[in-house]
């Protein structure tokens, strides 16, 4: 899987900060296999998304879209 991220107007991240990705919006370009938009839920102090069984043991990525 692979991901290249850019910023609100397309311009390569490298050249940016870390403080400037934390604000506004970051586009990501990911190649995987499967995808699943799923609502966080509450779980005591933190949050959790549920995943097909099939996908235990694979590795994922958790990109907040809003």
């Amino acid at each position: 899987m692979a991901i290249k991220a850019t910023n609100e107007k397309g311009s390569k991240n490298d050249q940016k900060s870390s403080l400037e990705m934390t604000q506004g919006k970051v586009k990501f370009e990911v190649y995987g296999e499967e995808m699943i938009v799923k609502k966080v839920k509450m779980s005591g102090n933190s949050g959790r998304v549920y995943l097909p069984p099939n996908w235990i043991g694979h590795q994922v990525k958790i990109i907040r879209i809003d």
